[in-house]
Order: C-alpha cells, then sequence, then structure tokens
C-alpha cells in the first residue's frame, strides 16, 4: 500500500511539475516582461553567488590537482597533469559541482522566499491587486537561474583552472605561460560546447523546481522549510539526471 501511494506521489508531482512548466512558456515568456525585476534577481541569483562559487571552484581545482599528481607520477605522465584536470574541469566536474552548488544556495533560497509569499497570503493579494504574481515573482526567477548559471560555470572553470595551477607548483616550477598552453592546446571546441549547452538546463532545472515548490508552499511555516529542503533535494537530483542524459547525447554526437 505504501509503494503504492508512493508511486502515486511520484506521478502526481512529475505531472505538476509538467504543468509548472508548460504554464512558464506558454505565459512567463509573453509581454509585458517584468525586465526591472529580471535585472534584480541576475543581481541576486547571479552576483551574490559569485563568492562562494569561486572559493568551491577554487579548492576543488587544487585537490584534484593534488589528487591525481601521485597516481600520475606513477605512470609517468605527469607533465600531462595540466591538460588532464582541464579536460575533467571544463567536461564534468565543473559544471556539475558548479550547478550543485547554485541548487544548495538559490534553490533553496527561492523555495523559501516563495513559500513565505505563499503561505502569508502575499501571491493572493497580488492577484487581488492586479499584478500578476507567475511572471513577476516565478518567470522572472526561472530566467534569471537559465541565464546566470552558465557564467558562473565559465567564470568557476577560470578560477578552478587557477587553483589547479597552483596545485601543479607545488611539487613542480612550471611557468603561468607554459600551464595555459598546455591547457588550451589540448582542450578543443567538442569539450566546451556540450558542457556550456549542458549547464543551461541545470539553470533551468534549479529555478523551475525551486519556484515550482515555493509557489505550492501549504501548511504554514513548516511547509515552508519543507519547500525549501525539497526544491534542493529535487534540483540535485534532476542535476544528474540532465548531466546523465548530456553525456548520451554527446556521445552519440561524437563529442
Amino acid at each position: 500500500m505504501s509503494l503504492k501511494s508512493d508511486l502515486k506521489s511520484f506521478l502526481t508531482l512529475n505531472g505538476e511539475l509538467f504543468r509548472f512548466t508548460l504554464r512558464f512558456f506558454r505565459h512567463g515568456l509573453n509581454p509585458p516582461f517584468e525586465f526591472s525585476e529580471f535585472l534584480k534577481q541576475c543581481y541576486v541569483i547571479g552576483y551574490k553567488s559569485l563568492p562562494l562559487i569561486g572559493l568551491t571552484a577554487f579548492i576543488m581545482g587544487l585537490v584534484l590537482t593534488m589528487q591525481l599528481r601521485p597516481s600520475m607520477a606513477d605512470y609517468g605522465v605527469e607533465a600531462q597533469l595540466p591538460a588532464i584536470v582541464a579536460i575533467a574541469v571544463i567536461r564534468e566536474v565543473g559544471p556539475v559541482i558548479t550547478a550543485l552548488i547554485f541548487a544548495g544556495k538559490i534553490g533553496s533560497s527561492i523555495g523559501a522566499e516563495l513559500g513565505s509569499m505563499k503561505v502569508t497570503e502575499q501571491i493572493d493579494a497580488m492577484e487581488v491587486s492586479g499584478t500578476n504574481p507567475f511572471k513577476y515573482l516565478a518567470a522572472t526567477r526561472i530566467l534569471a537561474c537559465t541565464l546566470m548559471l552558465p557564467i558562473l560555470v565559465m567564470l568557476g572553470d577560470a578560477v578552478s583552472l587557477y587553483g589547479a595551477y597552483l596545485g601543479v607548483n607545488i611539487h613542480t616550477n612550471t611557468s603561468f605561460t607554459l600551464y595555459w598552453t598546455q591547457v588550451f592546446d589540448n582542450l578543443v571546441f567538442g569539450d566546451v560546447l556540450p558542457a556550456f549547452t549542458k549547464s543551461f538546463f541545470f539553470g533551468f532545472a534549479v529555478g523551475i523546481i525551486g519556484c515550482y515548490k515555493g509557489y505550492n508552499s501549504s501548511k504554514g511555516t513548516e511547509g515552508v522549510g519543507r519547500s525549501a529542503n525539497s526544491a534542493v533535494v529535487v534540483s540535485s537530483v534532476i542535476i544528474f539526471v540532465i548531466d546523465l542524459l548530456a553525456v548520451q547525447v554527446t556521445d552519440i554526437l561524437g563529442y
């Protein structure tokens, strides 16, 4: 009986999330646009997330280099360390880790903010006053997430590669020019394009799930906490699912 109810709730959640996504494409992208609110959300979601993303990316690049060095030295290919780290960071580690940090910070924030507005009936008050709360609250945040995450991924990759440069120079003396030459000589367009493309889908997933959870929050303050928590959990799972599908597609296309 429990399995049946869990399956029913899972299918119901997916159906409601699909309807919420269709509502965004049907109404959220039509004029009039809430451009000032969109710019505000870009600032809050993108710029204010940069310090956390940058710190995480720097540590990730440094630690990844330090962990790979002993194994590569055993096989006599330590000179290829910058190239291996660059490919790993650009293709997979950078976008996924950045998206997970983004989901933890922004997904929970959106879920809690919209959830508190829902349970305090502020969203209902906006509807009464003639403002479209979906366009003003949800659409602007979804678009900001979709556009800001790819930028954060690129900046995070750059910081991560700089951290890797410091990691390379812990035991060897590699010049700044030689390091970046090795990095860019081993990167091709097929490494950058799939990673950059899937980051748009990561951002959209975080935005749509955070807004859906907050927009449909209930049961008072307890529901706000549940919305914030479930927004992070579901977003993180969806990021891995999207990444799996993206890897399969790029493999089929020969990237």
